[in-house]
């Protein structure tokens, strides 16, 4: 057996081989008390908000949803995922998102292969990449019912919700199948698989040493708080424990409401007391029956004091959650509670050097390197800085009243110039005493690239063409020369303009097919990229011609900055014309093929006969 799975394994045998629970008559002396933050941390993510709404509108163009966003600091980092689900082999509509903050926030946004259109005031919204994705800014409203009033006049809305300091949200589009078709806020919602976040500040821990209670056995209580929404789930449960030499004498007690089951990754054996059911994840399909716990602290800790545990070496209580992760870095060091808090002036929060340096996001235009820093951002991050220059001190930055703009040739400024990357090194300078902080920064030459777009009929990508049937099925093929090895090459989005009295066929948005007539094909060999399209036969009125364009990205591979470029053809379209009118090429070479596959046959069934009944 891999060596990996004895833990686990050990695991079942304790569970299966464990006592059921007994009362506890005495008096359990445990005084909790806040366990030192470098001794353990726990962490969640939910889908319990304190206001949200989640509605079901199928015959909608376009699925809104609304993120309020309360922050307790000035500037804070947000990571922000968006997951299409594609059922039935149906693509995803088109999403409008609403980003309301209360304080500036620095979005990384994940929302690849969807068609996205994003809404926030600029000036506390700061998105390092927008691609595929249009925006626009958010009117000054004050109330949460202004916000859902505009947002509804763009299309219904699928979900809205209130966040309290997240520093990660996913939002699953498509899943609120179930739910009404209006979506009006409610407090304390569930909001379901239609989001789950995770708060910043990690659950608040608390420990205690059991009175009377001899030896080394830990405790690790978790209690999962009941909440809005009541239905079955499984609650994944991260133990992680840093034992180099040995397993540690523990005790792992979850405690939650009657439909709460649990799925435990631990990386050590441990005794395993829960409510509900509970499986390993090495083993899912293994369900073990828990027991009947108490649902108040002070029951939990006679539980552990039942078990023989000495110390409870975390007590945590959680709202309802999808996924607990629990650290502890001693495993069975003892317990080190925090010292009694002394009041003081609070401390001034500190510069985040991570944040102050994800704000330096270079801009390359007329070969010319920009990078603005704004001082109000700077500001709120608590960063005193005395400087910004290029690897070459002299080359610094402009100071003006509100930001520092530091900009250089590429040909100045100790610029590293290579075919078709140039860069350069940023230095943030702080006051004596304080070293400076370093960022590689990096722009793409795009003078000697070209960019190539063809039309083709048929998958084997041999002939271009020019002209294109209605009906037919065309074969796109966009490339780039010469490769660069350092810089990957996406397809952004395309589209065929048919003109003004005609609507303009979208092919590609968001870096994915749009609509069921698109499909992605694999690259060339020489990495060039490719979809397939089938042309509308009945279009009012007519088109006879039409431009192909196509946005491409270039994306280098060790950094975020990308630059778009676009390239266009112009196309014929004729239409399936009445007999007497010339067929394209691949209609003619079908009907030739068709027919010698006939003549063929026949010849066969006619010399089967013949050779049957000459006799």
């Amino acid at each position: 057996m891999d060596r990996g799975t004895l833990p686990l394994v050990t695991a079942l045998l304790l569970a299966a081989c464990s006592f059921g629970p007994t009362s506890l008559a005495e008096s359990v002396h445990c005084d909790l008390q806040p366990v030192d933050p470098q001794r353990g941390e726990v962490t969640y993510t939910t889908s319990q908000v304190s206001e949200g709404c989640v509605a079901h509108n199928p015959n909608a163009l376009l699925e809104v949803h609304v993120l309020f966003l309360e922050f307790p600091n000035e500037l804070a980092k947000l990571e922000l995922t968006l997951q299409a689900s594609q059922q039935n082999g149906t693509r995803h509509r088109e999403v409008l998102l609403v980003l309301v903050a209360n304080k500036s926030v620095l979005l990384q946004l994940q929302a690849l292969g969807i068609p996205l259109h994003l809404a926030y005031n600029p000036k506390l919204v700061i998105c390092q990449e927008l691609w595929g994705a249009n925006h626009t800014e958010l009117p000054s409203f004050t109330a949460k019912s202004q916000i859902l009033d505009w947002a509804a006049t763009k299309g219904p809305i699928t979900s809205a919700a209130a966040l309290e300091d997240p520093s990660s949200v996913l939002l699953r589009l498509g899943q609120a199948l179930k739910s009404p078709s209006f979506c009006l806020l409610e407090a304390s919602r569930d909001m379901g698989r239609t989001l789950e976040w995770q708060p910043r500040a990690p659950a608040p821990v608390r420990g205690c040493r059991l009175e009377g209670m001899a030896g080394h056995k830990e405790a690790h209580i978790v209690r999962v708080l009941p909440g809005a929404g009541a239905r079955p789930r499984t609650v994944t449960v991260k133990v992680e424990l840093s034992c180099t030499s040995r397993d540690p004498d523990a005790i792992l007690i979850l405690q939650g409401p009657p439909d709460v089951s649990w799925l435990i990754d631990a990386n050590h054996n441990m005794q395993i007391w829960t409510t509900g059911e509970y499986s390993f994840k090495i083993f899912p399909e293994k369900n073990i029956r828990g027991f009947v716990l108490p649902d108040t602290p002070q029951g939990l800790l006679g539980e552990a004091r039942t078990l023989n545990a000495s110390v409870v070496a975390s007590f945590v209580e959680i709202p309802l959650a999808s996924a607990v992760s629990l650290r502890d870095p001693s495993c069975g060091g003892g317990l080190q509670t925090s010292p009694a808090p002394v009041p003081t002036t609070p401390p001034k929060e500190s510069c985040s050097p991570e944040l102050l340096m994800s704000l330096i996001q270079p801009k390359c235009a007329h070969d010319v390197m920009t990078l603005i820093l704004k001082k109000d951002l700077v500001e709120a991050l608590r960063c005193t800085i005395t400087g910004l220059t290029f690897w070459d001190p002299s080359c610094k930055a402009e100071d003006s009243a509100d930001q520092l703009v530091l900009r250089s040739t590429y040909s100045s400024c100790g610029m590293e110039v290579t075919t078709h990357v140039i860069s350069n090194e940023v230095v943030v300078n702080f006051p004596s005493g304080l070293s400076p902080l370093r960022k590689k920064v990096q722009c793409i030459n795009t003078d000697g690239l070209s960019f190539r777009l063809g039309l083709y009929l048929s998958p084997h990508f041999l002939q271009a063409s020019s002209t294109i049937e209605l009906g037919q099925q065309g074969f796109v093929q966009v490339g780039m020369s010469p490769l660069i090895p350092e810089v990957v090459l996406q397809l952004d989005s395309c589209h065929l303009d048919l003109g003004p009295e005609a609507d303009t066929v979208e092919l590609i948005q968001g870096r994915a097919a749009k609509g069921s007539c698109v499909s992605m094909l694999s690259p060339s060999p020489e990495g060039d990229l490719r979809f397939s399209f089938l042309l509308r036969v009945y279009m009012v009125p007519t088109p006879t011609a039409g431009t192909l364009s196509c946005t491409v990205a270039l994306r280098p591979r060790t950094w975020s900055q990308e630059v778009h470029k676009t390239v266009a053809m112009r196309l014929s379209i004729v239409s399936p014309g009445p007999p007497g009118k010339g067929l394209v090429l691949s209609t003619v070479l079908g009907i030739t093929f068709g027919a010698f596959l006939i003549g063929a046959l026949l010849t066969a069934a006619l010399w089967y006969i013949y050779s049957h009944t000459r006799a």
